[in-house]
């Protein structure tokens, strides 16, 4: 999160394309693309789209483009509700080459009547966006995209698609790098001829897990761009007869994987979270410390969003791993440059959110945490002295141990319930979703249950 050059230049040059190219069909053909991936995601991340030949183009922008939304996945609609209609985002224009030449990405925001629809994730986030540009603010996010390559073998189960890669501590391992050096460099050049800045590609923790960097921007942009990466390194893996996942927790043993989000607030191009914070020694604003203040208020009800499934509970429930580590915070606290707590302060510029997984929707995830940090703002809300190296504060939150908890968190606090799209009836929608999905989980027999209960008595 040091430079937007290269994204500053890539957003020149889509909007020197709208300007000498009055319409998506002109902008494709500009770039040779032949056909347009015209998409959004359902409120659980799932990827949705059409494949749009540029000939039609006209008739995706002018809204004839229609979705059955039940179909589409957890959105709000059921089987007789009126189609949801892909508005394309001219400005989210993705040309992906590199996945099939004459293919490009454009993301859409889904519309039913004549309206933006509440439900949809890219329109929460830019509502929430519009409520913090009446403020006077922007919101700037950086995003670290943490996944496993593995192969799905006959029996159901899955293993490191690198075999040679078995360390218990292979984070940052050179051999690691190097031997999926062709996976790893295809995605760098990718990002880069999109204008992304890629700028590291890393091996972390765990056997088979890696990171690729890209500077921050935008929120919304941010959201896409996360939305999109996750697609190309998909496809990418497939194309290697690999499968690239952002499962929370794939492996038992091992460190799950992350999607943490660096934030901060700006004022045209004044940054707002630097300032004089006297005692606490981080180089922070008020704003700042009264934004952090409202994340860790909320923080129970955030992990809904931040960590959305069952599965997130066995990354952020675990008490080790082959590392030593599990980089996942079980509490409510802030402090330096230290990744033991929710919230790390690395430089007076930003703040990381560390709570958030590989599960994560972008666009729910950015939006409730700023509407929890905006709280902070309006209300003041003061989050006390930073937490020491490897310490909570007594009164730091706990954060839930389960999806379920995660959801009676969300239900019994109204600024997160009523975050989506400002509307509290969203926020219930997703809540009834997410406990059917606890209690669906939680009605099958596990393995572990047949070894312990068998013949227990």
């Amino acid at each position: 999160m040091t430079s937007i050059a290269a994204t500053e230049v890539n957003t020149q040059q889509t909007a020197n394309d709208e300007a000498e190219c009055i319409s998506l069909a002109d902008i494709a053909k500009a770039h040779g693309v032949r056909f347009l991936l015209a998409t959004f995601v359902d409120m659980t991340g799932k990827p949705c789209a059409k494949l749009v030949p540029v000939e039609a183009a006209d008739e995706l922008e002018s809204g004839a483009m229609g979705f059955a939304g039940y179909a589409a996945g957890l959105i709000g609609q059921k089987p007789q509700d009126s189609d949801l209609i892909a508005v394309p985002d001219l400005a989210s224009f993705t040309p992906v080459p590199f996945i099939k030449e004459g293919l490009a990405i454009i993301h859409c925001d889904p519309y039913v009547d004549g309206k933006p629809w509440p439900y949809a994730p890219r329109v929460v986030l830019k509502n929430t966006l519009e409520r913090l540009s009446r403020m006077g603010m922007q919101a700037k996010v950086g995003a670290e995209v943490e996944y496993f390559l593995v192969n799905k073998n006959v029996d159901g189960t899955v293993s490191t698609a690198d075999t040679l890669d078995d360390s218990p501590r292979p984070c940052y391992d050179a051999r690691g790098v190097t031997r999926m050096y062709d996976h790893l460099t295809s995605v760098s050049e990718a990002m880069n001829a999109l204008g992304w800045g890629n700028y590291a590609n890393d091996h972390e923790d765990a056997a088979g897990q890696f990171e690729q960097n890209f500077n921050f921007d935008h929120a919304l942009t941010t959201a896409d761009r996360v939305v999109s990466l996750r697609y190309i390194l998909n496809i990418l893996a497939e194309q290697r007869g690999m499968t690239a996942t952002f499962m929370p927790k794939p492996f038992t043993d091992r460190t799950g994987t992350g999607l943490h989000f660096h934030l901060s607030l700006w004022s045209g191009e004044e940054a707002l979270f630097p300032g004089d914070d006297g005692s606490r020694g981080l180089g922070l604003s008020q704003l700042a410390y009264s934004f952090v203040g409202g994340i860790l208020e909320h923080a129970p009800a955030l992990q809904a969003f931040l960590a959305p499934t069952v599965n997130s509970y066995k990354r952020s429930g675990a008490t080790t791993s082959n590392s030593g580590a599990t980089w996942s915070p079980r509490k409510a606290s802030f402090g330096g440059n230290d990744r033991t707590h929710m919230i790390r302060v690395p430089d007076g510029k930003r703040i990381e959110l560390r709570s958030g997984d590989g599960s994560a929707n972008p666009y729910l995830a950015i939006a409730t945490a700023i509407e929890a940090g905006l709280d902070g703002v309006e209300n003041g809300i003061d989050p006390g002295s930073p937490s020491g190296p490897g310490e909570a504060r007594e009164d730091a939150h706990l954060l839930p141990p389960t999806l379920l908890h995660a959801v009676e968190a969300l239900r019994r606090d109204q600024v997160i319930l009523s975050s989506l799209s400002g509307d509290v009836k969203i926020g219930n929608y997703y809540a009834d979703a997410k406990e059917e999905e606890f209690l669906s989980w939680h009605n099958q027999v596990s393995d572990w249950e047949i070894r312990n209960y068998l013949t227990s008595i």
